[in-house]
């Protein structure tokens, strides 16, 4: 655990400089954290609204809005995002509101054996593959196509398949993980791939991190592991 001062108060964060405890957050953390984020001249009206818009949601459901959610809700494109959180949304506008999206008080898409932080195996076929509570690939080199179409038929995609599109972002992140160490951020593939939100949407319905990325073998719950 770390802590982040600004202007006298103090906020234990985690190691990606995640508010640890939600309940600490007020607009002074945001604040203090924008310059941080690639947001140096401060938060205009249109980040607040983003922020609040977060932060209602996750206090009113115990979870937190995707990104096509708020982007909807605050009548934004993906372009306009990124201008206004150019660390990503995870990284950038969730970081700000003071949400780590991977935990919260009330996690509705997962079992609550889950919660209790003890690793589970998922099957696939003869291979079996160790993820976290959350239900993402602990280690990447496990990944293969077996581990994407077996995870497909658990989360929200049309039918459970896997068509030419997703395979195309599925490919995309893991070369670029591969390249950087790191998991692009929702901008970079939208803009490399050519693909608006609406379309990744329609591809990922359970969301960029919670869908793509994951049918990926990613995370980004922590330092990048080796792959």
């Amino acid at each position: 655990m770390a802590v982040f001062l600004y202007k006298g108060k103090e906020y234990a964060i985690d190691v990606m400089n995640f508010l640890i405890n939600s309940e600490d957050w007020d607009e002074n953390f945001a604040e203090g954290m924008a310059p941080q984020l690639g947001i140096p001249l401060g938060l205009t009206k249109d980040h607040w609204l983003v922020i609040r818009m977060i932060r209602k949601v996750y206090l009113e459901e115990g979870d937190f809005p995707n990104i096509y959610e708020t982007c909807s809700a605050c009548g934004l494109r993906i372009p306009e995002m990124r201008k206004l959180f150019p660390s990503g949304y995870w990284r950038g506008a969730c970081k700000l509101a003071g949400i780590i999206p991977w935990k919260g008080p009330n996690i509705p898409a997962f079992h609550p054996i889950n919660l209790s932080g003890i690793k589970t195996f998922i099957e696939a076929y003869d291979k079996t593959y160790e993820v976290d509570a959350r239900g993402f690939l602990v280690n990447p080199e496990e990944w293969d196509e077996y581990y994407a179409a077996n995870k497909a038929m658990e989360m929200k995609m049309p039918e459970g398949t896997l068509n030419e599109k997703h395979w195309k972002i599925i490919t995309y992140l893991r070369e670029q993980f591969r390249r950087n160490r790191e998991v692009p951020t929702v901008y970079e593939t939208c803009e490399d791939n050519q693909i608006g939100v609406k379309e990744l949407e329609r591809l990922f319905p359970d969301g960029y991190h919670r869908g793509a990325v994951k049918l990926a073998g990613l995370r980004i719950s922590g330092p990048p592991s080796r792959f």
